[in-house]
């Protein structure tokens, strides 16, 4: 599966933004979706995952309330909705895919289970 980030960008303290992945060369709706990011200095962290159906979420305690996931299987892209932003989410944000087992449903927060990337995007919060 490949997939194609964007939407990143600079936004000050407040604001929002919405990131976008677009997937190709797999059945979407097969695929567990995920958001992950890494800061400069830091190691790659989990945001948000979505089940392939889009009825199950998860999001990190650091996003909760702020970040929404969601996805479109007949546009094959997942999209991260970001606000409230803060200095501390600047990083490059990857979108990742693995098959939707149920063993993704545990296992969702674990950047070695995703089996493609997509190229990352910037993300830059700053006044």
């Amino acid at each position: 599966v490949q997939l194609q980030a964007s939407g990143g960008g600079l936004v000050p303290p407040g604001g929002s933004l919405r990131l976008s992945c677009a997937a190709s060369g797999g059945t979407f709706s097969r695929l567990y979706m995920a958001w992950f990011r890494q800061g400069p200095w830091k190691q790659r962290e989990f945001v948000a995952a979505i089940s392939g159906s889009g009825r199950t979420t998860k999001y990190a305690h650091s996003v909760q309330g702020r970040f929404t996931i969601s996805r479109d299987n007949a546009k094959n892209t997942v999209n991260l909705q970001m606000d409230s932003l803060k200095a501390e989410d600047t990083a490059v944000y990857y979108c990742a895919a693995r098959l939707n087992t149920p063993d993704a449903y545990t296992t969702y927060y674990e950047s070695g289970n995703y089996d493609d990337w997509g190229q990352g995007t910037m993300v830059t919060v700053s006044s």
